[in-house]
C-alpha cells in the first residue's frame, strides 16, 4: 500500500511541474507573412490562390468571401483562433482584413528543434552529389 502511495505521489509531482511535453499544434491555413503583404487591390482570384493557397473555409452563399482560418494550441493547452478574411467583387480583390500567425513555421520548427524532432541541418546549403 505504501509503494502505491508513493508512486502516485511521485506521478502527480511529475506530471504538475511542467516535465511532461506537450506539443504546440497548429491548424488550418499558416500564411507566411510576406505573402500576405504581397496582397493588391485588384489581384484576381488565381493570383490570390497562388499566393496563400486555397481558402480553410469555402462557403458556396458568399462566393466573393474567401476565410483563412488557423489554430493554434500551445503547451499551455489554451487555443488561440485567428481568421483572415478577403473580399473579391467580381474576380478582383476588394479588400481583407483579420489577424494570421505570420511566424507558426518557424515558431513551431524552433520548438521542434528543442526536442529533435527536426534535424539541425536542415536550413544549411545543400552540395551538389559528387559525381565519378
Amino acid at each position: 500500500m505504501r509503494k502505491a502511495f508513493t508512486l502516485l505521489l511521485a506521478t502527480l509531482l511529475v506530471a504538475g511541474c511542467g516535465i511532461v511535453y506537450r506539443q504546440p499544434v497548429f491548424q488550418g491555413n499558416l500564411l507566411e507573412s510576406r505573402n500576405v503583404e504581397q496582397l493588391q487591390v485588384g489581384m484576381t482570384r488565381g493570383q490570390v490562390f497562388s499566393l496563400l493557397g486555397s481558402p480553410a473555409v469555402s462557403d458556396p452563399f458568399h462566393q466573393s468571401r474567401w476565410d483563412y482560418v488557423a489554430t493554434a494550441r500551445r503547451r499551455t493547452g489554451d487555443t488561440e483562433i485567428k481568421n483572415l478574411t478577403l473580399w473579391f467583387e467580381g474576380e478582383a480583390l476588394a479588400r481583407w482584413e483579420g489577424e494570421y500567425f505570420p511566424e507558426a513555421d518557424n515558431e513551431l520548427a524552433v520548438e521542434m528543434r528543442r526536442f529533435g524532432n527536426i534535424a539541425r541541418d536542415k536550413d544549411k546549403p545543400r552540395r551538389p552529389p559528387s559525381g565519378g
